[in-house]
């Protein structure tokens, strides 16, 4: 495998975590409204979720905010065809981060722990960034 699809198998990896906080999410609702917590209809508002399908939500919508600059860095660098190792250990340091962040959103109620797991993914997205500055600005 080159470089560079190691690189983009980050990003592709990515787009499966949040795949399957789809899944999740929707199994999650299917069981608050069988369990008789909600009804259907209460979906038509935002903020209906009962907490574990709200934390799930949440997290899906974490999914793209940071991400979004990841995503971009992601593109520019291999469209750039300067992928460099610096490049795939950012990704992945990212991807990692992201799926640990996943995990103490959704499964605890530790704030704290949340934001210092979510350095882990805003240094990846630094380091990203960065290298997008370099390329452009070199």
């Amino acid at each position: 495998m080159t470089l560079d699809q190691v690189f983009i198998l980050a990003f592709l990896a990515h787009f499966g975590w949040v795949a399957l906080l789809y899944v999740w999410l929707t199994i999650e609702r299917q069981s608050a409204v069988t369990k008789g917590e909600v009804r259907i209809a209460d979906f038509i508002r935002a903020g209906a979720d009962p907490e574990r399908s709200l934390r799930v939500a949440r997290n899906l919508s974490n999914q793209f905010e940071l991400p979004m600059f990841a995503l971009f860095a992601g593109l520019f660098i291999y469209l750039s065809g300067q992928v460099a190792v610096i490049d795939v250990a950012a990704a992945w340091l990212f991807l990692f981060g992201r799926v640990v962040h996943t995990v103490v959103q959704t499964l605890t109620r530790n704030v704290p722990l949340r934001g210092m797991v979510f350095v882990i993914n805003f240094a990846g997205v630094v380091i990203l960034m960065a290298r997008v500055a370099w390329i452009a600005l070199t």
